[in-house]
């Protein structure tokens, strides 16, 4: 019997999470974004396990940005470097949520830097 195709994809999230009691953020920070690459059948799937695996650890998701599979933003023309490669085909392999970046905001800053 030959083994089916993985049908499961990875994709590149930007999650924001905002303050929750023993969220592990640095003190005085106002929340963060977290870069993600979460496996999934498609987005939407990616999307929940990313939000679940992140209540599990105590953090708060407030909002998620996808930006698609490798080769979407291939197309896109962004430039992805090899250890970026690297955590996608990691979580493919393990089918799970790697983070990859935590940036933490502090002051009334949100993901883009903005007051």
């Amino acid at each position: 019997m030959a083994n089916k195709p993985n049908k499961q994809k990875v994709y590149t999230l930007l999650v924001e999470v905002g303050r929750k009691q023993d969220d592990g953020l640095p003190e005085g920070s106002t929340g963060a974004a977290l870069m993600c690459y979460a496996s999934g059948v498609d987005e939407a799937e990616a999307v929940r396990e990313t939000v679940a695996i992140l209540k599990q650890a105590d953090l708060n998701p407030l909002d998620v940005t996808g930006y698609g599979t490798l080769e979407e933003r291939q197309e896109m023309g962004h430039d992805i470097e090899a250890d970026e490669i690297e955590l996608m085909n990691r979580a493919l392999e393990e089918n799970s949520v790697i983070v990859a970046q935590m940036t933490p905001f502090f002051g009334d800053m949100n993901a883009a830097g903005e007051a």
